[in-house]
């Protein structure tokens, strides 16, 4: 027969056991809405994702494109050189965006659209997301700050 205390270790440790799984579990579920992936627009050209997606896109505003709509709405195309996927948003735009300049969109691609919820834009004059820079560099179009072309 075990004993007493043999008895009770065994249930703290199966219930610690169970506490730690239903806490991973709850971090996880709470997590999945906050992970989102960054695409260039090569690679939603590529492989677009599902509508249903929450992703952040990167690239260059293609110059010529923004078109201003009725209020806050605007339409622009976002391109790494490789591939130019349109963007639709509506709300404020920052103070730095601007034609040929880097940007960050979050949102769903939608019907060939990249709906966009939010965007970002660069900072200062040398300042472009690690992403986008890969993305650019993958297609050979990088620029850097002084204006040197980089290659792979």
């Amino acid at each position: 027969m075990k004993s007493l205390k043999k008895q009770r270790r065994i249930q703290v440790i199966a219930v610690t056991f169970v506490a730690l799984a239903i806490s991973t579990a709850l971090i996880g579920y709470a997590m999945r809405d906050g992970i989102n992936f960054f695409y260039s627009p090569s690679q939603v050209a590529e492989n677009p994702p599902s509508e249903t997606e929450l992703f952040r896109i990167g690239g260059l505003v293609e110059v010529g494109s923004i078109v201003r709509g009725e209020g806050t709405e605007v339409a622009f195309s976002v391109t790494d050189g490789g591939a130019t996927i349109p963007v639709r948003y509506t709300g404020i735009l920052p103070d730095l965006f601007e034609e040929g300049q880097g940007m960050v969109g979050q949102g769903r691609y939608i019907n060939g659209t990249f709906e966009a919820v939010e965007i970002l834009a660069k900072h200062d004059e040398t300042y472009m997301p690690k992403e986008v820079i890969d993305a650019l560099k993958e297609q050979g179009t990088y620029v850097a700050p002084d204006g040197a072309p980089i290659t792979n």
